[in-house]
């Protein structure tokens, strides 16, 4: 950022000798003066007892294990790639900093879309080189248009249950066991918010998080569906069982195929395996039951988006 004309701290010499200005007592009470009482020593900042407080705080959060309070990532900010991604960022008011377009990209429909709902929110339009969208986006498959946004912000995995209480419609959830991939993540996100699902968890650590890959995978679904973070995944699948949701993990090996699933239209959280190594052991510990998907050739598994996929169409199926 640009920098003022004079550093901070700089020190500045009066040419008066050093000592006691007289009358700094009445400027000092003047000073003083409309400040209020002095804060209590835990409701200032720099104070130990402030300090071991939040420590205190953190510390419940992290024994908990649920995520704690909403979050920002670790980035400073994150880029939407592509027409229809950032289409849909913006008809569902993703906070967007800027929208850029590569010069010389051909305005089709979309294109112009994207420039009147900026111009409607006020939003800088800067058209640059193809070249430099390339180096900033990190992408050359952007189709000439990239939007730059603030660092995904995570829900709680409570709030997904609140969600279901306000629509009214008992909950569904799916519950991503550290997916690696952000493509299998976005089509993740994707299926879920076409089939009515109340949101996604992910765990915070060992697993990607909702960056532009994942972005522009889910074709903006991102934008309709809340992504939550808990850095304990076994802990909230069972505060989702103490909620009265059923845990169902997906699997090769289990004892009920998909056609024989019958609590589809109940409070349901839906559990998705990694790639290639599916459920952790605790994590299939802790599922109600395991359930698998039929499948006419010896296939070895199938990809963990479109595992997701099949079965939120079974179960949006048995709800309808």
């Amino acid at each position: 950022m640009p920098g003022n004309s004079q550093r901070k701290g700089a020190i500045v010499k009066s040419g008066k000798k050093k000592g006691a200005q007289v009358g700094s007592g009445a400027q000092r009470r003047k000073q003083l003066e409309g400040k209020g009482p002095t804060p209590k020593a835990k409701d200032r900042p720099y104070h130990k007892a402030h300090k071991a407080a939040e420590l205190a705080g953190r510390s419940a959060a992290k024994r908990d294990g649920r995520g704690g309070p909403r979050k920002r990532g670790t980035s400073d900010a994150e880029w939407i790639i592509g027409r229809n991604p950032v289409v849909e960022a913006l008809r569902e008011g993703v906070p967007v900093n800027a929208v850029y377009v590569a010069e010389g990209a051909e305005r089709d429909g979309r294109m112009r879309e994207a420039f009147q709902l900026a111009s409607e929110q006020g939003l800088g339009l800067l058209e640059v080189a193809k070249t430099e969208l390339d180096r900033l986006t990190g992408f050359n498959g952007h189709q000439g248009l990239a939007a730059r946004i603030p660092a995904y912000e995570y829900a709680h995995p409570d709030d997904l249950l609140d969600r279901a209480d306000e629509a009214g419609e008992p909950p569904l959830i799916v519950v991503v066991d550290h997916v690696t991939d952000p493509r299998n993540l976005g089509a993740i996100v994707r299926s879920a918010a076409a089939f009515g699902a109340h949101g996604v968890v992910i765990p915070s650590n060992r697993a990607v998080g909702m960056t532009a890959a994942a972005w522009k995978t889910s074709a903006g679904a991102a934008a309709r569906i809340p992504v939550a973070q808990t850095v304990n995944l076994t802990r909230q699948l069972k505060a989702y069982q103490d909620a009265g949701c059923m845990v169902v993990g997906l699997d090769m090996e289990s004892d009920v195929s998909l056609p024989d699933f019958e609590l589809g239209d109940g409070p349901l959280v839906v559990v998705v395996g990694a790639e290639g190594a599916g459920l952790g052991r605790l994590v299939t510990e802790t599922c109600d039951q395991i359930v698998s998907i039929p499948m006419v050739n010896a296939v070895e598994s199938l990809n963990a988006s479109v595992a997701a996929s099949v079965v939120l169409y079974a179960v949006a199926r048995a709800r309808a």
